[in-house]
């Protein structure tokens, strides 16, 4: 299967997946197929399983047998990454991040424990096994840095896209106490191999800032211990 990018204008992009004979591809939003060309009867939709209906919060997923060619549309602000996936690949994804994967990626899930379930809201881990290609949808182009097994890195939840299977992850709040008490929850991570980040995330206090509140209010959000959490 080929991938290209093509710019619709100076934001939102589209990517489009050129699918040879005997090719298939699993879209996990179809929504987001903006184009199709081949044969009506080369795309049929089906019902999620029930663990990727809840992960996913989606019911409906396409499958597209080649030769076709699909136009997925990127939301304004998202990028997609193409990642090829080995037999021997043991990183575990956000499955909110998987946009589709070809015909002969499995995967398999990993539960967290109750804690970091009940911090991030996540409950699984997905481990993907090929070969073949997984499409992932991110805030930013995505970034890869590596690990170390002694001087741990520290990555926002919201941030972190993969990691290795076999990494020492704990929930975490770092810096001095101004700083433990404002920032994102973060996973301190040691270990060897790469984790996958996306550079970008939604920012609530951001957008309160370009907003109207107050001089004061806004000084009180983040002088106050927790005052983003109680002053609204």
């Amino acid at each position: 299967m080929e991938v290209s990018f093509e710019k619709s204008s100076s934001q939102a992009r589209m990517a489009t997946l050129r699918l040879d004979k005997d090719e298939s591809v699993h879209v996990l939003h179809p929504n987001q197929i903006v184009a199709f060309q081949g044969k009506s009867a080369q795309r049929e939709d089906s019902l999620m399983k029930l663990p990727s209906m809840y992960r996913k919060k989606r019911f409906i997923q396409s499958r597209v047998r080649g030769p076709a060619n699909v136009m997925l549309g990127l939301p304004e602000g998202y990028s997609m990454a193409v990642v090829p996936i080995g037999p021997d690949d043991d990183l575990l994804y956000e499955f909110r991040h998987v946009l589709f994967y070809t015909e002969g990626v499995s995967f398999t899930s990993h539960l967290q424990n109750v804690k970091n379930t009940l911090i991030t809201q996540d409950l699984v881990k997905m481990l993907f096994k090929g070969p073949g290609t997984l499409g992932l949808l991110t805030t930013g182009p995505i970034y890869q840095m590596a690990l170390d097994a002694k001087e741990p890195l520290y990555v926002d939840i919201s941030c972190l896209v993969a990691y290795p299977r076999n990494a020492q992850l704990r929930l975490c709040v770092y810096g001095n106490t101004l700083a433990s008490q404002h920032m994102n929850y973060h996973w301190e991570i040691t270990g060897k191999g790469h984790v996958l980040m996306q550079p970008c995330k939604p920012d609530r206090k951001l957008d309160e800032h370009m907003q109207s509140d107050s001089l004061l209010r806004r000084i009180a959000k983040e002088v106050i211990p927790f005052g983003g959490v109680f002053i609204k």
